[in-house]
């Protein structure tokens, strides 16, 4: 078998390529440039120009293909998703991932999908997105010469992890073609700063089906429960399953013994609020690869439109319904 033989083998065993792309998001330079990491079904063909640029063609089997984007928590870089975002494309999905350094809020900066402060306050909730750079990510989809032809921009699916899922539940509605939203280790419990009363759980600003997700050993949302204005702390995911979400399709996916980083491979411990977290109980990578598996069935089912009714296994867990 030649080299060359072994290569092509290898590129069409994986399945999934990936690629890298900007998008302009708005604010001040050097502020406002995302960094976008798209993931998409791949079939490599052996010829020499994918040798030589390590660019493999879409594969066009599944083509058009649906759009995820998935918006990453608080200082949390793009590169530690990268496990869910491959099990998603290679369920016959486009998915994007961004890095993107700009003001968090009182003059810190770091990584963040991007807050629009006032269209989280009372005056302004429900009237716009609270991330306006979604729609710029996925514009900006259209200028890679590689997917022409190749997204579904009417079936869009958008995803996050923590805060990432939180901006996504408040701007899902404002996005054209969005048909399904997945978030883990998310809620829609609102900081008093912003000028609500203690414990206010907004209503989710989506129009299609969420599978919710989150760890029982979720040590960072507990140990912020005081910006909520609470004194002792409460169960804001449930809470938002309950209050804030109303299709009867939705779904609470409740990972045994996995924390908040239960979705992220390697959790980096010189950044965001990992030092809150709780030791899981379970094997992340196993935690890891359930709710993948289940993110791509939800999708699937709702975005594609397959017969791929979303089941989980109910040793690791719980998956409530309606």
């Amino acid at each position: 078998m030649t080299t060359e033989t072994r290569t092509t083998e290898t590129l069409a065993a994986t399945g999934v390529r990936s690629l890298w792309w900007s998008a302009d998001t708005g604010g001040p330079a050097p502020f406002g440039t995302a960094h976008l990491k798209v993931y998409y079904p791949a079939r490599a063909e052996g010829t020499a120009a994918e040798r030589l640029s390590g660019e493999i063609p879409v594969d066009p089997r599944g083509a058009p293909y649906p759009v995820v984007v998935f918006c990453s928590g608080v200082n949390v870089e793009q590169a530690v998703y990268r496990p869910l975002a491959t099990g998603i494309a290679a369920a016959g999905f486009v998915v994007v991932t961004f890095d993107r350094v700009a003001e968090l809020f009182g003059g810190r900066y770091g990584l963040t999908p991007g807050v629009d402060l006032d269209a989280a306050r009372p005056d302004g909730y429900g009237t716009r997105p609270t991330c306006p750079a979604l729609p710029a990510v996925l514009d900006a989809l259209d200028g890679i010469d590689l997917l022409k032809g190749s997204l579904d921009r009417t079936r869009i699916a958008l995803g996050g992890h923590s805060a990432g899922g939180t901006v996504v539940l408040q701007s899902a509605r404002f996005v054209p073609g969005v048909r399904a939203c997945f978030a883990y280790g998310t809620h829609t419990m609102v900081a008093t700063m912003l000028g609500w009363p203690p414990g206010t759980v907004l209503p989710a600003q989506v129009d299609c089906p969420v599978l919710l997700g989150v760890g029982t050993r979720d040590g960072v949302i507990t140990g912020s429960s005081d910006r909520y204005g609470q004194d002792a702390p409460s169960d804001p995911v449930t809470r938002t399953f309950t209050e804030a979400l109303h299709d009867p399709r939705d779904l609470l996916a409740v990972v045994r013994g996995a924390n908040h980083f239960a979705v992220a491979d390697p959790v980096d411990p010189t950044a965001a609020r990992a030092f809150l977290d709780l030791p899981p109980e379970t094997d992340p990578a196993e935690a890891r690869r359930a709710f993948t598996d289940l993110v791509a069935a939800f999708l699937r089912a709702h975005v594609r439109g397959e017969d791929a009714a979303p089941s989980a296994d109910p040793a690791l867990i719980d998956l409530r319904r309606r």
